[in-house]
């Protein structure tokens, strides 16, 4: 990987000639990061296999990527099987229902709203968008706020609401068409759509950073989601790795993969459950070794007793005490990295 980060100053030395960053940087990164994790990296979601040093790059969740497998073998290879029942398992019974954590009223008074902040593939994407409605300055930090594996629902806006309540533009983005889930099924299929074909996700995420920066002048951005949304914001912090400046992942699928981690320049705070199927606890274990050992800003907690999408805010699985904590945690953590 030392070509690629040769090639890495080399666009920072590009980009300190005065060439707009947003153009220039990002244009030339993300060839390099899609070369580069295409050697060496299998992207994950909440229902994914975890990357490893010697997984090669798919847009799916498999370890063997679509293009090259054999046309002889199953449409979903046992990882991806294993880890859907896991999922399965862990919202057996699963509904979008709001939960407390999602119906606390914002700290001060919000405004929220329908955005148009993409487009992708030739459709325009609209998300949910909320910020004070008497802001202490019109140049606020931003959040990018990923929906769980339900989709961009009624909780996830009020979510939104609440985040903007202690002092940001909250964009909560969509990822899945407009479409919502109102069963397992559904969001499991829903999750696997944009898991087989991350580019458009991808697209949508780098609009939305473009979005807040350009519309509300964001002098900071940070990524929050949860679940699905939790690996995306992960994601996110290797899409945007010169522009994010903090991220949360609530129990979204790891990335193990050292190379690609390396990027990560942001602080990094992590919630999981030790008794999530899903997310071994040995992969949060090791996720916190290797950005540890790489020098990074690392804060993980878990949290015993605890399963999977204990704070999300649609579903059964809440878990009072974790979520509260987590909550607390979570706005300390932006507070310190992105308003100070």
């Amino acid at each position: 990987m030392q070509w690629v980060k040769g090639a890495w100053r080399w666009v920072n030395a590009l980009c300190g000639t005065g060439r707009p960053i947003g153009l220039v940087r990002r244009g030339l990164w993300g060839i390099l990061f899609a070369i580069a994790l295409t050697l060496s990296l299998v992207f994950q979601a909440c229902g994914g296999d975890t990357l490893t040093d010697n997984s090669p790059l798919t847009g799916d969740d498999s370890t063997t990527s679509l293009e090259n497998r054999n046309p002889t073998e199953a449409d979903s290879p046992p990882e991806k099987d294993a880890l859907d029942d896991a999922l399965d398992q862990e919202h057996s019974g699963d509904k979008p229902d709001a939960t407390p954590i999602a119906m606390v009223e914002p700290a001060v008074p919000v405004t929220g709203e329908a955005v148009t902040y993409a487009t992708v593939n030739g459709e325009s994407v609209t998300g949910y968008l909320a910020r004070p409605t008497n802001p202490d300055s019109e140049t606020l930090p931003a959040l990018i706020t990923i929906h769980e594996w339900w989709g961009l629902n009624d909780n996830i806006e009020a979510m939104a609401r609440r985040l903007a309540g202690e002092g940001y533009t909250v964009l909560a983005i969509d990822l899945y068409d407009n479409q919502i889930a109102t069963d397992p099924n559904q969001a499991r299929d829903f999750m696997r759509g944009v898991m087989d074909a991350p580019g458009p996700a991808q697209d949508n995420i780098n609009q939305a950073a473009d979005f807040l920066k350009t519309e509300y002048n964001a002098p900071a951005l940070g990524s929050i989601g949860w679940c699905f949304g939790g690996n995306w914001s992960l994601r996110t912090g290797l899409l945007l790795t010169s522009e994010l400046d903090a991220m949360a992942i609530y129990y979204g699928q790891l990335i193990l993969a050292p190379e690609a981690l390396d990027g990560l320049d942001m602080p990094i705070i992590g919630f999981f459950g030790e008794e999530d199927s899903s997310i071994p606890v040995q992969d949060v274990n090791n996720f916190e070794e290797i950005l540890t050992n790489l020098g990074k800003d690392v804060d993980i907690h878990l949290y015993p007793d605890t399963g999977h999408a204990f704070a999300n805010p649609s579903g059964q699985n809440y878990d009072e005490a974790a979520a509260e904590d987590a909550w607390e945690k979570t706005t300390a953590f932006f507070a310190e990295h992105l308003q100070s």
